[in-house]
């Protein structure tokens, strides 16, 4: 390699941005030769990376090649049809050259003045994403990287919304503090109870309400935990309502949950990572109901909208309280422009900010509106497809309703305890997450070891589902106990 003081040569850069793109091309086109759970044991990736750096250069075609050598046995491939586990973010095309785009341009966001572009792209894409999920002009979004940060500053809004002068006091060592409470279904996200660890609310604080049946938050259980934190001096402050629990994708009922919170003046969060995308079809906009009256809505387009890792979308009612949380501007970051323009670095923990409005800007119009809402609504279909193959098996029982993508199942041949079952279908997992053929995850419901299948790829087409389900059924009359 030439010894210089400068950057890859442009033309060693074009032939080895073709390779990789080829290279790209050809690992989506033929995905389905690799297992989608890697298979390697732990630390066999790292013993065949050396102990020290290179002392000097090396060429890039030789860099590009190892990824077959050293890294590609130790991925599990998100990508994958076969990937039906957790809620399976997929990247699509489009998205994948938007993020090759932002790399390029290396744009920071922390001001407008830092790039222009990006910050007013991304208002223009908050602009349109509000739209398409059906939400008034009075909302405000931001892209953040994760829903764990969205709910995160949603809290942290909150919390400052009380008044009590935390942003300059802090919480520790004071006296005059309440006791803070925040509220979730049993069933809520664990980014809400460690956003509450972060922001010294801590897990005492997190009060979780029972659910019902459905696995839904029941309203009634709310306003009494509510009105006993009250009366023992505890300050209730927020709630936070989830439109497609992790584990069945449940809905908590958030327009009787924002009546309560109307009531109790407390910050309504609506947590929809997962299922809010789905606000985009005509049929499903009935998820919305109460939304108009949440301060703060997460939306996570990479959990279902075919966009690269990470992109998550923050809408609130009341930017200026999420600015009076977070908003700190030294000397060094003032500009002539402030008063005419928003720079993003002021709402929220973050000062460096990737470009990721470009992935949005790219997606939507590349699939367009309608685009996106036929293929997640093929995706239910197929659910409810498979939904009725486990509900018509004689030894195979859905344990919770299928609104959206993912179905929750599990074996029952019969005559076996609650134990008996739960070790029978976690050895089932265990077989089909080993068959190298699709990568399924688990949850438990009322103690029941639980399967659960997502179908969410933009690469998932019904022969897909057809063959999970034929080896699902095929492994389970394998197992012997």
């Amino acid at each position: 390699m030439e010894n210089n003081y400068t950057d890859m040569p442009i033309e060693k850069f074009r032939e080895s941005g073709r390779n990789l793109v080829d290279w790209i091309a050809d690992y989506i086109k033929e995905i389905e030769k690799y297992p989608p759970l890697s298979q390697v044991k732990p630390g066999e990736i790292l013993s065949r990376i050396p102990d020290q750096p290179p002392q000097t250069g090396e060429d890039i075609e030789k860099i590009i090649s190892s990824i077959d050598r050293i890294l590609i046995d130790g991925i599990t491939h998100w990508n994958h049809p076969g990937f039906m586990a957790y809620f399976n973010s997929t990247s699509s095309l489009p998205g994948i050259l938007a993020e090759l785009l932002s790399a390029a341009f290396n744009a920071n966001g922390m001001l407008w003045k830092t790039s222009p572009a990006f910050t007013e792209l991304e208002k223009a894409m908050m602009n349109w994403f509000r739209q398409m999920v059906g939400l008034p002009e009075n909302y405000w979004g931001i892209i953040y990287d994760t829903a764990s940060i969205s709910s995160m500053h949603a809290i942290a809004s909150a919390r400052e919304q009380l008044n009590l002068n935390i942003r300059e006091k802090g919480m520790s060592g004071r006296t005059d503090l309440p006791k803070l409470r925040l509220y979730c279904s049993e069933h809520a996200h664990s980014s809400i109870e460690k956003g509450a660890i972060t922001l010294g609310i801590g897990l005492d604080g997190v009060r979780k309400i029972p659910v019902n049946n459905n696995f839904e938050l029941i309203p009634e259980k709310l306003e009494e935990a509510i009105k006993e934190d009250l009366s023992k001096n505890i300050k209730p402050f927020c709630v936070v309502a989830t439109v497609g629990t992790t584990s069945t994708t449940s809905i908590d009922p958030v327009r009787m949950i924002s009546e309560i919170c109307k009531k109790y003046n407390l910050w309504l969060h609506i947590d929809a990572a997962y299922a809010g995308v789905t606000a985009m079809i005509p049929e499903f906009k009935w998820i919305t109901d109460g939304w108009n009256d949440a301060d703060s809505i997460v939306i996570n387009p990479h959990k279902w909208m075919f966009t690269p890792m990470d992109l998550s979308i923050y809408f609130t009612r009341k930017p200026e309280v999420l600015k009076r949380a977070f908003s700190l501007v030294p000397e060094y970051l003032k500009t002539q422009v402030d008063d005419e323009v928003e720079n993003l670095m002021d709402y929220g923990i973050q000062l460096g900010r990737r470009f990721r409005s470009l992935k949005l800007w790219f997606i939507i119009r590349y699939f367009g509106v309608d685009g996106l809402a036929e293929r997640i609504k093929h995706h239910i279909e197929l659910a409810q497809e498979f939904a009725n193959w486990v509900d018509e098996e004689k030894f195979f029982e859905r344990m919770a309703p299928v609104p959206f993508s993912t179905v929750c199942f599990r074996y029952n041949p019969g005559n076996k305890s609650e134990e008996e079952l739960n070790k029978l279908n976690e050895k089932l997992l265990e077989d089909i997450n080993a068959s190298g053929k699709i990568f399924l995850s688990h949850t438990k419901l009322n103690g029941k070891f639980t399967l659960r299948l997502t179908i969410g790829s933009i690469r998932h087409e019904r022969r897909h589902i057809l063959e999970a389900w034929e080896l699902i059924k095929s492994l389970a009359e394998k197992i012997v106990l």
